[in-house]
């Protein structure tokens, strides 16, 4: 997950920011590196892991 860190802005449930927050929080990463860890992961096992 090298590269330039770019923001973008996204709208989701409330009930799911909460959760998802909290998973961050048990994991002991930020916020960010476990929403990316997850997007990363979605995208490997959709088979488009590879950067366009």
């Amino acid at each position: 997950m090298a590269g330039e860190k770019q923001q973008f802005n996204i709208y989701l449930p409330a009930e799911l920011v909460r959760r998802v927050k909290h998973a961050s929080v048990d994991a002991n990463v930020s916020l960010s590196a476990f929403v990316e860890q997850a997007l990363e992961s979605y995208l490997r096992e959709l088979g488009e892991g590879e950067q366009r």
